[in-house]
């Protein structure tokens, strides 16, 4: 059977590639008809109970790539998959490449390591507790300095960082002095209003009969390092400005607007995703973090966060990143203001751990830690 499921998986694979992304066929190629017309005979109570156990069961990578190869057996397979995998704000899972820029869950954060490679400049993010279990690759950034900027262009490949790729996802852009960064993505996002705002998104939605629109850039968040030359400031102080999540989605029954599909390349996937109901307009303020500061250790003579056990070595690039809320306001319940969005921090050499939540994506997540590998000569 897994020779099948293999031989089912190249077939469509191969069949795909010659769909238009913007919709399918109405009816599937005689190639998929006659591999797929053996597994729909399945009762339907039979097949939802297939996927249910091995979605309940294969909860973890590598084993996880059997939910996927089931989502690619057929047609009936696909759709039935649909129903039973669930976003990661709901499941706490990456399992398809689009969940990588899905919200990650409230309650408990999605927990990733980094690991660097200084002679090819190039930075992997892999999802897993600590680099010694086998973790799935999720993503690649590699670094690009330029006169005056650099460029981390992140891919879904480990080796393949062309922006006109299938597995380009975005990138993140600093200036000279590495005080200001801006996260672009390769989709447009959700909210129209900041989409329309984006010179980029214009520039191209001008152009007519475009070719290849993943190969524009869209500007989704800015991060700001406050500028400390003299070093009389402590550590590093820095802000980040998510301009696709709206402030409301930390109060009480807020959401973020989701992608409604990604097509073009590799995202797209047998996920249902939708427009969370109860989302504010496109013309709500922006969510704005801010890293948590930290406290002066008297004993051990250094700055100190509580990271819970999952950094262990001290360094200049660790940090967390909160809501900046005004607590005086009492719009965002007391939990969420203290609650840490994201934590990021050295273990070893070239290993850091990266830790996110609710409401940021893995995609953000990567691109603000990386931001931390850029030099600073004008913030340390």
């Amino acid at each position: 059977m897994s020779l099948e499921l293999m031989f089912c998986h190249k077939a469509n694979r191969r069949g795909r590639s010659y769909v238009a992304p913007e919709r399918l066929p109405q009816s599937p190629p005689p190639l998929l008809q006659a591999q797929e017309s053996p597994w729909a005979d399945l009762p339907c109570e039979l097949l939802l109970n297939i996927i249910w156990r091995v979605e309940a069961n294969e909860t973890t990578w590598p084993g996880r790539r059997d939910v996927v190869s089931c989502a690619a057996v057929c047609r009936s397979w696909r759709q039935t998959t649909k129903w039973v995998v669930r976003t990661p704000l709901q499941s706490g899972l990456l399992t398809f490449p689009c969940s990588l820029k899905l919200p990650g869950p409230r309650d408990s954060p999605i927990q990733c390591f980094i690991k660097r490679e200084r002679s090819t400049s190039t930075f992997r993010l892999y999802l897993g507790l600590t680099p010694v279990e086998a973790g799935k690759l999720l993503m690649t950034a590699k670094k690009n300095r330029r006169p005056m900027s650099t460029d981390f262009l992140i891919s879904l490949s480990k080796d393949d960082f062309s922006q006109s790729s299938d597995n380009y996802v975005g990138k993140l852009r600093s200036n000279f002095l590495g005080t200001k960064l801006s996260i672009h993505d390769s989709q447009p996002s959700c909210n129209t209003a900041i989409q329309m705002n984006n010179w980029s998104c214009k520039r191209f939605l001008l152009k007519k009969g475009a070719a290849n629109p993943q190969t524009s850039n869209y500007r989704v968040a800015t991060i700001s390092y406050e500028i400390n030359l003299l070093r009389t400031r402590g550590p590093r102080r820095m802000q980040c400005a998510m301009h696709t999540i709206p402030f409301s989605a930390m109060q009480e029954g807020g959401s973020v607007s989701t992608p409604t599909s990604f097509q073009n390349y590799k995202f797209t996937s047998p996920i249902s995703i939708e427009k969370p109901q109860g989302s504010t307009s496109s013309g709500s303020n922006p969510l704005i973090l801010r890293n948590k500061s930290p406290r002066w250790h008297e004993q051990l003579q250094c700055w100190c966060l509580n990271f819970k056990g999952r950094v262990t070595v001290a360094s200049v690039k660790n940090f967390q990143l909160m809501a900046a809320v005004d607590a005086s306001q009492n719009i965002v319940p007391v939990a969420e203001q203290e609650k840490v969005i994201l934590q990021f921090g050295k273990i070893g050499k070239d290993i850091f751990t990266m830790d996110y939540c609710y409401p940021l994506s893995a995609f953000q997540a990567f691109a603000i830690c990386l931001s931390s590998f850029d030099t600073k000569p004008a913030c340390e």
